[in-house]
């Protein structure tokens, strides 16, 4: 049985981004090797599987791709409508480019 139908139905979730600030302004509110919020006005039930793929354009082009689920969904009033995002499966090289860009998102912010 293949990975896909053993975890149900999958949503994927391609964006770019032409600089760090564009891709937390727009998309990642937060974001850590382990997981990461997601700003949606229609944020996806809890326990959805969703396949992320992105690409931020820094001092180089940085893509991650991975498999996350969705653990938490936030409405109004309680915050920023959007959904937190458990990474299930992800390369080891994905994961240190998050670290990249966790590091160069806290160097921008100084």
């Amino acid at each position: 049985m293949s990975d896909e139908r053993r975890g149900g139905e999958r949503v994927t979730i391609n964006q770019e981004f032409a600089s760090i600030r564009d891709f937390v302004a727009e998309y990642a509110t937060n974001i850590s090797d382990t997981g990461c919020f997601i700003r949606s006005k229609h944020p996806l039930p809890i326990g959805t599987r969703v396949n992320l793929n992105f690409s931020v354009f820094a001092d180089e082009v940085y893509t991650v791709e991975g498999v996350g689920e969705v653990v938490r969904v936030v409405r109004p009033p309680a915050g920023e409508a959007g959904m937190g995002v458990r990474f299930t499966k992800m390369a080891p090289e994905a994961r240190a480019t998050i670290v990249r860009l966790v590091k160069l998102m806290a160097d921008e912010a100084r």
